[in-house]
């Protein structure tokens, strides 16, 4: 599973997710990706959820890179306790995805098997998606 080595502060706050995806929204290595059309919480479990679907499908070919890092704690407390007590113990890492932002890119495959791979892809992921090719 994905996760920082270290971190200047343990807990984040939840944050704004406000705006469209400036940096990571074009294709920078492969040749057709995965983009975000919506915004939300993708959790290290679900990008690599994503990324075995999408080599799976590939059937070892081609190269797959992943653009997102789940860099952002999310804390949670246990069912059943009162308030109060402090901020509760970190539960999972995710990344902040704003509409834009590219996924996944795959390079050294066919289209239709890249569209396949990542469809397969975009099912594991909790927000929609759209394929991408390069010009």
């Amino acid at each position: 599973m994905l996760q920082p080595a270290r971190r200047k502060f343990r807990k984040d706050f939840r944050g704004k997710m406000r705006g469209k995806s400036t940096r990571g929204s074009e294709i920078s290595f492969g040749e057709f990706g995965l983009k975000a059309l919506e915004r939300g919480w993708m959790t290290a479990r679900q990008i690599e959820a994503a990324r075995r679907a999408t080599t799976h499908a590939l059937k070892r070919k081609g190269r797959v890179w992943v653009r997102v890092f789940p860099d952002k704690p999310i804390t949670g407390r246990p069912a059943g306790q009162r308030m109060g007590g402090g901020k509760g113990d970190i539960q999972q890492h995710v990344c902040v995805i704003k509409p834009g932002r590219m996924i996944l890119e795959i390079a050294g495959v066919e289209q239709d098997v890249a569209e396949l791979a990542l469809r397969r892809a975009a099912a594991k992921i909790p927000m929609k998606t759209i394929f991408v090719a390069e010009e």
